[in-house]
């Protein structure tokens, strides 16, 4: 079995207008390896290096090999949260399993937005957002009233899947702490290939704390969009992908994990 693959692109690469023909790097373009149900069903084995994935963006999220923890990818450096919560720079050598990155234009400014838990902040962007059926990449820096974070622990074969592998998740909580807020909003429409809504992670500005949002408050910080009109979606060649079960049984399971 290949331990490192080469990358193929997927043909079908969505657009708001067409089918892209070219697969020159687009910074409008949202770069992704792996779909999600990928996860849902214990997928966990890295495919494509940090070093590769960098090319396409400067920021994103995502995680490691074996589901060890959370990646943050800010300004062109990406940072592994383990589930002691520490943080650690990432070499360009190690895998992914699945990651989402951009290069971030801003294309829409909220300014100084008042959010009093996760799903209000969702509702201040939808509410700013000139259609739902686009990605959007989103970025928020500043002091944060309040951020709750997760990070799951390395996992051993046979993978379980993400419902049950998250039932080892550790949970941090952080108050008046200054950082950056990553992540994307994807259309409902592609729901077994991304996180249908927001999917958010955090870095905390003295890179020693983050991992993936689980809540927030925050209070008159300014929240950017990056609109993105396309997606490349890569996949891995190897025998644990080729016989997932990728039929969407998981999909209800990763919305409650989410």
């Amino acid at each position: 079995m290949k331990s490192i693959v080469r990358e193929f692109y997927l043909a079908v690469i969505f657009s708001a207008v067409g089918l892209v023909s070219s697969l020159a790097i687009d910074r409008d373009t949202v770069y992704q390896a792996a779909p999600i149900q990928g996860l849902s069903v214990g997928v966990y084995d890295g495919f494509v290096s940090f070093g590769s994935v960098k090319a396409h963006g400067d920021i994103g999220l995502g995680t490691f090999n074996a589901l060890d923890g959370e990646m943050i990818f800010v300004d062109n450096v990406f940072y592994q949260v383990k589930q002691d919560g520490k943080v650690r720079p990432v070499p360009d050598s190690a895998l992914t399993p699945f990651s989402v990155v951009t290069f971030f234009d801003e294309d829409i400014r909220l300014e100084a937005v008042n959010a009093a838990n996760l799903a209000d902040l969702a509702r201040v962007i939808d509410a700013r957002l000139p259609t739902k059926n686009l990605f959007y990449a989103v970025r928020i820096d500043g002091v944060f009233e309040y951020v709750k974070v997760r990070s799951v622990p390395s996992q051993k074969k046979p993978y379980p899947p993400l419902a049950q592998a998250v039932k080892g998740q550790a949970v941090f909580e952080y108050k008046n702490i200054s950082g950056t807020v990553v992540g994307f909003r994807s259309p409902a429409f592609v729901e077994k290939v991304n996180v249908p809504g927001f999917h958010f992670h955090f870095l905390s500005a003295g890179k020693d704390a983050g991992g993936h949002v689980l809540d927030l408050r925050l209070k008159e910080l300014d929240v950017r969009v990056d609109q993105c009109s396309s997606l490349t979606l890569i996949m891995p060649e190897n025998g644990d992908y080729f016989s997932a079960g990728l039929d969407g049984e998981e999909q209800r399971d990763l919305k409650k994990i989410e």
